[in-house]
């Protein structure tokens, strides 16, 4: 069984826009937040965005006091003045999509001519938009509702901008038979267009189509109404529980698809198992090796192993000793640190790699076990070499602990924004850049060892530029659960398409560093061999970015193969 992942499934611009506000919001801490009417049509982040104490309403009577945000569907003007006039903080979050329609109907309906909507009648999104119409609006669900319009001079007509691009077409044809005059605005959001034109593309490449998404989502709905109109075998799921597994283990091809209100976790668990009914077809061999694969990323053994290569490469760029003690000492301590900033990190896997959620659960008792275990070995090791080696080493372990451990009291904790050091925006890929320098280069440093310096700068930059380029690559995997979270890594700062492009120039700097370093012989030729890790490393970013593999532990493995990658590279 092969299943084909829509490239755009998953939240739209607009519904990533509002949670992202709605989620900023919820972290200030200044009293309550109320949306103005479900903020999506999926249960599962409204369920989500209530635990975090944001609360629908659709009255605003007895609210005096707090925050309501407007939702992306937008809202009609005499409700955006009711709440305005409520005492409440008005958050607009309507999407900038549906907010140019808005714009169109105001400005041509004041220039007194009749407005005409293609859409569903009970939408939020055209109930808002017949509110910007000077006159009242004529509505348009279908095409045989032409014929029912009354005489009409020189009208318009706009679309909801998740109408289906096809049925839009054929009613603007009618209308332009009966209304030669009209105006036609073609408001469809590019982002539905793409989404419905890749379940058409479906066709003759796949048996069946799974669309996940909310029951009551106008948009999930089209997409299943177009793949059924493709006469594609169509299951609507809202969940991975809903899933017909007896018919789809018939099936050797699948489509995924998913609504626009649809997160990228629920996408995720719904994808695993599609995959799991696979697995139960698969050879032993093969299957074998999957679950070895999936064991070594999901326990950060991977991670281990890519530290230990890199750390010895580190330790022959610097030109020092290659005593196996330090890259072991590091890649223990990386592991360590690993395992217990993830469980520490209650809930966080669950929203971005359920996957990875159930396995810290499953094997929840193990893996406390290896980490303790290898921070043990580690300091054990780094006694035996030495006191400021041993030293060194516990002042990283207790950063590294308490980088996740509340520094507030829990109560005063409300009041502030920073209760955790990882609290801090971007301060995650930072601390474990830092980290990773600081246990592959200060180690071996205070052994005694007499590295000249300048190999050891131009090894520290490698090594930060490295490590930081994957936790920023990792953060970006992550993004859609730390957006539910609330957690401030750089890609929710800067925005994604500016950490992809600060990605690019840390690696293109560390390209020119280690090109400039062996030219001018300042360092050892050795260091020009770091420049194929870079590229292949370059090369996850754009298997990402281009959407070639969706994130999981299939990328985060190639990701870790980098690491170890550098060493081999060094060794050979």
């Amino acid at each position: 069984m092969k299943v084909i992942l829509a490239k755009t499934a998953g939240f739209c611009m607009g519904v990533r826009r509002a949670m992202e506000m709605v989620m900023a919001e919820s972290n200030k801490k200044e009293g309550p937040l109320f949306t103005f009417g479900p903020l999506i049509h999926n249960k599962q982040v409204l369920g989500l965005l209530e635990a975090r104490g944001v609360k629908a309403t659709d009255d605003t009577k007895g609210l005096t006091a707090g925050r309501i945000l407007i939702r992306a569907h937008g809202i009609p003007p005499r409700k955006r003045e009711m709440l305005q006039n409520s005492g409440l903080k008005v958050i607009d979050a309507t999407c900038p999509k549906v907010t140019r329609v808005q714009a169109i109907i105001r400005h041509q309906s004041n220039k007194d001519r009749p407005t005409i909507i293609v859409g569903d009648k009970d939408h939020a999104e055209v109930i808002g938009l017949m509110g910007y119409s000077k006159e009242p609006a004529h509505l348009i669900e279908k095409k045989a509702d032409v014929a029912n319009l009354p005489p009409l001079e020189n009208p318009f007509v706009v679309a909801q901008t998740t109408q289906d691009v096809e049925d839009f077409k054929e009613i603007v044809s009618a209308l332009q038979a009966r209304f030669p005059d009209i105006q036609v605005f073609d408001t469809i959001c590019d982002a539905t267009h793409e989404r419905q034109e890749e379940v058409r593309t479906f066709k003759e490449r796949v048996e069946g189509v799974v669309v996940v998404g909310g029951h009551h989502s106008a948009n999930t709905q089209r997409l299943v109404k177009i793949s059924e109109g493709e006469h594609l075998p169509t299951f609507h799921v809202e969940t991975e529980k809903e899933l017909p597994r007896e018919a789809l283990s018939q099936m050797k091809v699948i489509g995924l698809a998913a609504g626009a209100s649809t997160p990228h976790w629920l996408i995720k668990n719904v994808m695993q198992e599609i995959e799991a009914i696979q697995a139960r077809r698969e050879t032993p061999f093969v299957h074998g090796v999957k679950r070895a694969y999936r064991f070594l990323v999901l326990s950060n053994l991977a991670a281990a192993m890519g530290a230990f290569s890199f750390a010895y490469a580190v330790l022959r760029l610097a030109g020092g000793t290659t005593n196996l003690v330090f890259p072991l000492m590091a890649a223990l301590y990386i592991y360590a640190m690993h395992v217990f900033n993830r469980f520490l990190d209650k809930g966080a896997a669950s929203y971005h790699d359920p996957d990875r959620a159930t396995f810290q659960k499953q094997y929840k008792r193990l893996l406390i076990f290896m980490g303790s275990f290898a921070m043990g070995i580690s300091l054990i090791l780094s006694f035996i070499t030495g006191f400021g080696t041993f030293m060194t080493l516990v002042g990283l372990s207790l950063l590294g602990v308490v980088y996740s451990i509340p520094l507030i009291p829990e109560g005063a904790g409300n009041r502030h924004r920073f209760v955790k050091i990882k609290d801090i925006p971007g301060s995650r890929s930072l601390s474990e850049a830092l980290a990773w320098v600081a246990v592959m280069l200060l180690l071996p440093l205070f052994s005694g060892s007499s590295d000249p310096v300048l190999s050891v700068v131009v090894t520290a930059i490698v090594v930060f530029s490295f490590s930081y380029a994957r936790a920023v690559l990792f953060s970006l995997f992550q993004l859609q659960g730390d957006l539910m979270m609330g957690t401030e890594t750089l890609p929710i700062t800067l925005g994604e398409k500016r950490t992809l492009a600060l990605f690019k120039r840390i690696l293109a700097g560390t390209a020119l560093l280690l090109v400039c370093s062996t030219l001018f012989g300042l360092v050892s030729s050795i260091f020009h061999l770091m420049l194929i890790p870079l590229l292949t490393l370059l090369l996850c970013l754009y298997t990402y970015e281009k959407q070639w593999l969706s994130p999981g532990i299939v990328l985060e493995g190639l990701v870790e193969c980098n690491f170890l990658l550098a060493g081999l590279l060094i060794i050979l």
